[in-house]
């Protein structure tokens, strides 16, 4: 059976190396020496694997050492594909994972991506980084695959196992070992492509799919506040009929939705044509820091507080609810938005690190928030913690005629002052 090694040991990484690790010998390797330290003592601060499930992965071992890896036969790359501060795709965790992966593939490996990409990237940038730092050629000496990760931090029901997984592979044959390679460890089956760039398109629309969907909501949120419309019952009432998808108004971040549709956008823009109604969604979804925070504004003008002088208290900073992943979040879209127009903001988040708050976004995580000390309190991200407070308990932080803006809707209707 061949020994795998998993490059990259973040949300993806971590969980497929753990489940390849019940079956088989498994190195999860990363180049961030204290991740690995903390692996080692069960410790995964994404809270994906608990510390139950890596010691049952007992196939598993880690390393940040590049020796480690160099008698593996099978290299799954599962490190982030960020854009950068111009929306443009930033491959550069793609590329040194392929100079890392191509110090030490031998004849007859295989290289497999999980990153999300834009179609042709696995076979136009990183097998020509693999062909020039090993010397090795494609398709003769080594093979790759792609099977693009549909992992859902923080989602404890759909898992590595129980997510069907598309697979592919550079020649039939490696496709097919692919596919049989997942299938070991994926209880809901595999979908083979034909080829690697039907794998890498249907992985980057699943999540623009869903960005513009999100985007339709938003705008239709926008419009009903001026209609003077509760969004929320409007969705709820639309969706008595069956066909209609259950999707809701909200702040797009993340490592994913907020990101993928820039993929595609880009790699169709390389071949000529301007996608409209992609970017357009973008635009939509880039927007609703700004509109929320603006709308809060008003709300404090309207109960007669002096935006200024006033305190805000931001619930959550994550990207999502119960989940301590702070890649891309837009909350702090509200934040920067906020203080422009002279309020002071404290920002509170039970599941976020302090240090990685403060490095990413210079943003000092306040643990214990004062009762009566704020002009409003804008709950973001509705972490079971605070999802699970009543509307009262939520306004007890707040001063005599604060605003309490429930972002996403949990409250009950009327409970909260303002909600998208």
């Amino acid at each position: 059976m061949k020994k795998i090694a998993v490059i990259g040991l973040g949300y993806v990484g971590l969980p497929l190396a753990a489940a390849f690790g019940e079956k088989r010998e498994v190195v999860g390797f990363d180049i961030n020496g204290k991740r690995i330290a903390d692996l080692k003592d069960g410790v995964d601060f994404t809270r994906e694997v608990s510390r139950e499930e890596l010691a049952v992965s007992s196939g598993l071992s880690f390393t940040d050492d590049l020796e480690g890896i160099r008698d593996c036969q099978i290299y799954i790359v599962t490190v982030p594909t960020p854009i950068d501060e111009f929306k443009t795709p930033d491959l550069t965790p793609l590329v040194k994972a392929s100079e890392t992966v191509g110090r030490v593939l031998k004849k007859g490996d295989i290289v497999i991506y999980e990153s999300t990409v834009y179609p042709g990237a696995t076979e136009e940038v990183c097998v020509p980084v693999l062909e020039k730092v090993s010397g090795l050629v494609f398709n003769q000496d080594f093979f790759a695959g792609y099977s693009p990760e549909r992992i859902n931090p923080g989602d404890k029901e759909h898992r590595v196992a129980t997510i069907m997984k598309v697979t592919s592979g550079s020649t039939p044959e490696i496709a097919s070992e692919v596919d049989a390679l997942y299938s070991s460890i994926i209880t809901a089956g595999t979908h083979k492509a034909s080829s690697i760039k039907v794998a890498e398109a249907a992985k980057v629309i699943e999540n623009t799919q869903r960005d513009l969907n999100i985007a339709l909501m938003n705008e239709l949120s926008m419009i009903f506040a001026r209609l003077k419309i509760d969004t929320h019952e409007v969705l709820a009432a639309a969706a008595t009929k069956w066909n209609f998808l259950p999707f809701k108004p909200g702040l797009v971040g993340g490592h994913c939705i907020g990101v993928d549709p820039y993929y595609l956008t880009h790699k169709a823009q390389a071949i000529g044509y301007h996608p409209e109604i992609i970017l357009a969604g973008r635009r939509v979804n880039d927007n609703m820091g700004p509109y929320a925070a603006a709308e809060l504004i008003k709300a404090m003008i309207k109960t007669g507080h002096t935006v200024a002088s006033s305190k805000v208290l931001v619930m959550g900073l994550t990207f999502k609810e119960n989940c301590p992943d702070l890649r891309n979040t837009r909350v702090v879209d509200v934040i920067r938005e906020l203080k422009d127009f002279g309020c002071s903001v404290d920002v509170t988040d039970c599941w976020a690190d302090n240090e990685e708050a403060l490095h990413e976004y210079g943003i000092s995580l306040v643990n214990t928030p004062k009762a009566g000390d704020y002009e409003a309190v804008f709950l973001a991200v509705p972490h079971r913690e605070y999802a699970g407070k009543s509307s009262t308990e939520l306004r007890a932080y707040l001063k005599d005629g604060g605003v309490l803006f429930d972002l996403k809707g949990v409250l009950p209707l009327g409970e909260a002052d303002l909600r998208l």
